[in-house]
């Protein structure tokens, strides 16, 4: 695979791991910093040049760091969102931008095209030196 689009950001977002023994099952945030690395085997048009010259966009890919009220997860209480509830781990903060992240990148793609060939590897730092990696 010839590519790798390679991306980094930060977003606040607070959370409570629920049924947690300790100090995390009480309300509390991190500043998170993610890592999206996608891979393909060719270049795409995006929904901001119709040419085939990209990746992705790089927009597309930092979705997350938006504000929660647009979209993001910037300033949300993850806990609220649908799509983790109370399974807000690291583990299961990273799957789940692994999981949009893709999903939202398909969604520019031209008809026909599938994305069969995008690969797509999400570090997620909860703290400084504590990072979770996940892809498929």
């Amino acid at each position: 695979m010839p590519w790798t689009l390679s991306t980094e950001f930060t977003f606040d977002s607070a959370h409570t791991i629920t049924g947690y023994d300790g100090p995390c099952g009480r309300l509390h945030g991190h500043t998170y910093r993610v890592r999206l690395q996608l891979t393909s085997e060719r270049l795409r048009p995006s929904a901001h040049v119709r040419r085939s010259i990209m990746v992705a966009d790089f927009k597309t890919l930092k979705w997350a760091k938006k504000d929660v009220t647009q979209g993001g997860l910037d300033h949300a209480y993850l806990n609220d969102l649908p799509d983790l509830g109370d399974d807000t781990t690291a583990e299961v903060i990273a799957a789940y931008l692994h999981r949009e992240t893709l999903r939202r990148v398909k969604e520019t793609l031209d008809e026909g095209d599938d994305g069969a060939d995008l690969r797509l590897r999400v570090s997620l730092w909860e703290t400084p030196d504590s990072c979770c990696e996940y892809w498929e």
